[in-house]
């Protein structure tokens, strides 16, 4: 396409994201399916545009109101993902100066909010958790997120799939924590590799991988994926339990549940049996009472670990809708603890950077239950897998919870605690 032709075409797009009506992958989905002459490169231009707009939105802001025409052709101006020469071929010479005059803006110069694009609800306690490293994390929440593969570990091992990538012309590294993870620095087209339609791999973020490893999931146990989602944990879970025993992945969403399916016959697991349930106390539910080994519940929350992923987020949520969320996250994690035996493992996890969904839910649940649930330390657990890398682990001591964040861990922001039934 012409340059002029793909400046249009994001800032059509934009238009359409900057509502926040609906989130922007499904946003961004929608518009290739309407666009479907648009080639792979022109997609990943329109793509990375759009995300880095969302995430330098007060920036570019605070720079469009000194140029001209449409707002959201401004903007994809100040975001353009694409060589440069690319973009002045799609700009009038008033449009070269102006962007010329932003890019020689001094950065460090700039208000504070200019500098994180952060909304200011979310910059407060992120600055009581991190102090002077709020400006790392701020950051790199303004970068893209690499992309991490899961490999299946009940059909291959990592070192023979890294080599196939390679084979392939993808250079890929193996993961500082989790013992199935591969870290991709591009994002290639690997639906159409050999590896992918067998099943050898998932994407999946490594912050997400060690969740699963938590569990400690062994061979011939039951267990429950309480809010399994698309299933990513799920197949991580059946792979570690060699497809043995019964792994049931839960979720109220039947569409979410309808995405596992053809990951699940790549997987070539048959241990595992996804039901939709209608809300955490569904008769499903109350039917497994006290019959579960283990349970994890990667519970509905904010996001706001994801936003190298989904910028969207920070724009898109606000304090009331957290506060809603923990009344859910609490309600969800009571109900699921309800199915494990004595003896049985139960771990919570978001992937969002908030003590409020995170730390605040895990203290309340302790001490509501304590007579009943024992804490486990998060550090001793890591300690057993063999993930013995300092720095993963957060809490009263040190040692209580899982604590990933972008800045420090190169994964998602993530957050886990666990639980035995006495």
């Amino acid at each position: 396409m012409h340059p002029k032709a793909i400046l249009g075409a994001c800032s059509e797009l934009l238009q359409d994201v900057l509502t926040f009506e609906h989130p922007a992958d499904a946003v961004v989905s929608r518009y290739f399916r309407e666009h479907r002459s648009l080639g792979p490169r022109e997609r990943g231009t329109l793509a990375e545009t759009v995300y880095a707009v969302l995430r330098r939105k007060l920036l570019f802001d605070h720079l469009a109101p000194s140029g001209s025409g449409p707002k959201a052709r401004r903007l994809a101006i100040l975001g353009f993902q694409g060589p440069r020469d690319f973009l002045l071929a799609a700009l009038d010479e008033p449009e070269k100066r102006w962007l010329a005059q932003c890019d020689a803006v001094d950065r460090q110069a700039l208000l504070e909010r200019h500098r994180h694009n952060l909304p200011e609800w979310l910059v407060e306690p992120l600055k009581a958790q991190l102090g002077a490293e709020f400006w790392a994390l701020a950051e790199c929440f303004n970068e893209p997120a690499p992309l991490d593969l899961r490999v299946n570990a009940f059909t291959d091992k990592r070192e023979d799939v890294q080599a196939e990538l390679r084979r392939a012309g993808i250079a890929a590294v193996a993961t500082p924590y989790s013992p199935w993870g591969l870290r991709l620095a591009d994002k290639p087209a690997l639906t159409r590799l050999e590896a992918f339609t067998r099943g050898a791999f998932e994407v999946q973020d490594e912050g997400s991988q060690l969740l699963a490893l938590l569990l400690e999931a062994r061979r011939g146990e039951m267990v429950v994926d309480f809010c399994a989602g698309a299933g990513g944990k799920t197949l991580a879970l059946g792979a570690v339990m060699r497809s043995t025993g019964r792994l049931y992945a839960f979720d109220t969403s039947a569409h979410r549940l309808e995405a596992l399916k053809p990951r699940l016959a790549r997987s070539k697991l048959s241990n595992v049996h996804p039901a939709a349930i209608a809300h955490e106390r569904d008769e499903r539910i109350k039917r497994l009472a006290g019959k579960i080994d283990r349970v994890i519940v990667d519970a509905p929350c904010s996001g706001l670990g994801t936003l190298r992923r989904n910028p969207d987020l920070k724009w898109r949520q606000s304090p009331q809708a957290v506060a809603e969320m923990t009344v859910k996250q609490a309600a969800i994690l009571r109900s699921a603890a309800r199915l494990l035996k004595s003896g049985g493992r139960l771990v919570y996890a978001t992937c969002s950077v908030l003590p409020a969904e995170n730390e605040d839910i895990a203290a309340a649940f302790t001490a509501e239950l304590a007579e009943t649930f024992r804490p486990l330390p998060v550090a001793d657990i890591l300690q057993h897998v063999k993930v013995t890398q300092p720095g993963l682990t957060a809490g009263p001591d040190g040692g209580a919870y899982l604590r990933l964040w972008p800045h420090r861990h190169q994964t998602d922001g993530f957050f886990a605690a666990a639980w035995e039934r006495r």
